[in-house]
């Protein structure tokens, strides 16, 4: 009862593979960057001030650079993790993690924002208008600078999606905090920043809900939402030679690395190097799942399942 198993031509993912996120470390330092900015800037002209508003959104802005800083420090721990034989995936699931704490640190402060916001509309404090406008434009610009940066990454990482999400929430805040100041200076109407806020936080928590949702899917060893399993098992089944198809598992290791397992049942004069080879290539070509562990077997054999 002879089995043969078979892989892909490209070694252990966490050994040889870079992650989606690994290619932004820089692109994340400068956002680190100017976030700092934004953020001294804030602090600094709402303390000498007493802007509730900018000392408000310097709140915000101080998570949201801690949010990236968690994303960069996910990556840096998983590239190094790679060095050790003894961790045959690595640590590439930290960045998910990170994720997943970036959705819950967007929730948290858009949930504040919110509340804050409704409690305000009572009493809306006093905003200082030119200092508050000025900050704001210098915040924009920052957020703006970094949305640029980490555009091409959101789109393949999740990890650096979350970053890009607390970036874009900045951004916003930035935007809501300018118009604040330019109505007050100009109309003195003083009910703009609670309605921002609320806005704010009507933008934010669904898309904190969605990368959260999108952590968990992966942590919980889901297939991928773009890979149609009935569709792969029949495309798999179709490969010349093969009988049967079970045991299929497909999962995201990481943003951009998906990782899959099958036993793939033959007729007992298969070629297995050729079943084997046209396998993998409706994976990689098929799926884009690059990395895989297919297992062949004789029709004659017996499989209990997983």
């Amino acid at each position: 009862m002879g089995h043969d198993h078979g892989g892909h031509g490209h070694g252990i993912p966490a050994a040889q593979a870079a992650s989606a996120s690994g290619k932004h470390v820089r692109r994340l330092s400068i956002a680190i960057g100017l976030g700092l900015v934004t953020f001294v800037t804030q602090i600094t002209v709402g303390l000498s001030t007493s802007s509730l508003a900018l000392l408000s959104d310097s709140a915000h802005v101080f998570t949201d650079v801690l949010g990236v800083i968690m994303s960069l420090v996910a990556i840096l721990v998983a590239r190094r993790a790679a060095a050790r034989a003894d961790r045959t995936f690595g640590m590439y699931r930290a960045e998910v993690f990170a994720a997943l704490f970036n959705a819950f640190l967007l929730f948290a402060v858009a949930g504040w924002v919110v509340y804050e916001a409704v409690g305000r509309l009572g009493e809306p404090p006093e905003v200082p208008g030119l200092p508050v406008s000025v900050v704001a434009v210098v915040g924009l610009v920052m957020n703006v600078i970094a949305l640029l940066i980490l555009r091409d990454g959101a789109a393949e990482s999740l990890n650096v999606r979350g970053a890009y999400l607390e970036v874009m929430a900045d951004m916003i805040g930035s935007i809501g905090v300018l118009a604040s100041g330019l109505l007050t200076m100009l109309f003195g109407w003083r009910y703009t920043d609670p309605i921002i806020g609320v806005a704010i936080g009507v933008f934010v928590l669904p898309r904190a809900y969605k990368l959260g949702k999108q952590a968990l899917r992966i942590l919980f060893q889901h297939a991928p939402a773009r890979v149609d399993l009935p569709a792969l098992t029949a495309d798999l089944a179709a490969v010349p030679g093969v009988t049967d198809v079970h045991d299929l598992h497909v999962w995201t290791l990481t943003s951009g690395m998906e990782v899959a397992s099958a036993h793939l049942t033959t007729v007992p004069d298969a070629d297995t190097g050729v079943v084997l080879a046209a396998a993998r290539r409706v994976l990689a070509d098929g799926y884009h799942i690059e990395h895989a562990t297919l297992q062949v077997e004789a029709a004659a054999c017996d499989h209990p399942g997983w």
